[in-house]
This record gives structure tokens, C-alpha cells and sequence, in this order.
């Protein structure tokens, strides 16, 4: 069964910046494009970046181009987020994935809160 645990998130102020983790298990986490969401009460969930199996290949949402980098690391089974010049509209839940979630399970995920 497909296991997600993420970490890594918590209160930061504007501008400032996070790493998130998370530890993956129960399929073969290099033969997978994977995913970063987020979702917001009421607004649903959004793809915020996305990563080929190998991780040389990677593509960010509008909002978050040029501030978040996605990395993994096939060794670990562990998928980053490093987050950077966060602002308000950042705050959200943050869950990994494998892209689509081909698997049906979701991790708790981390919350993530940009305020001052």
C-alpha cells in the first residue's frame, strides 16, 4: 500500500522560507513522476510542482515558478520541497503524491502558514 509522510511545514512569516519532506513507501518511488499539492478549505486542490521519476525533469505552477524548487532523492525514497519568498497566499496544506494519485491513499500532509 502506497504511504505518504510529510513534514516539515509551520508558521513562517512573509518572505521567509521552508523545506518540506516527504518519506515514501510501498511502490517503487523512482519509477514515478511525483507531485506536490496544496489545498485550501474551499478552494480545493492545486498542483504545485511536479517531478520525472529520474528527476531531471521538473514544471511549477504560475504561482510558484521561480520560488519553489522540487527535488528528490530515489536513494531515500524522499520527496523536497524547498519553498522560498513565501507569501500569504502560500498558506495551505501541503500533501505529496505521485502524479494523478494512481494509488487512492494520501498522507496527512503538512500545514504550511505564512503570516506575520
Amino acid at each position: 500500500q502506497a504511504q505518504f509522510v510529510e513534514s516539515g511545514g509551520g508558521l513562517v512569516q512573509p518572505g521567509g522560507s521552508l523545506r518540506l519532506s516527504c518519506e515514501v513507501s510501498g511502490f517503487t518511488f523512482s519509477s514515478y513522476w511525483m507531485a506536490w499539492y496544496r489545498q485550501v478549505p474551499g478552494r480545493g486542490r492545486e498542483l504545485v510542482a511536479r517531478i520525472s521519476g529520474s528527476g531531471d525533469k521538473t514544471d511549477y505552477a504560475d504561482s510558484t515558478k521561480g520560488r519553489f524548487a522540487i527535488s528528490r532523492d530515489n536513494a531515500q525514497n524522499t520527496l523536497y520541497l524547498q519553498m522560498d519568498s513565501l507569501n500569504t497566499e502560500d498558506t495551505a496544506l501541503y500533501l505529496c503524491n505521485a502524479l494523478h494519485y494512481p494509488f487512492g491513499s494520501w498522507g496527512q500532509g503538512t500545514q504550511v502558514t505564512v503570516s506575520s
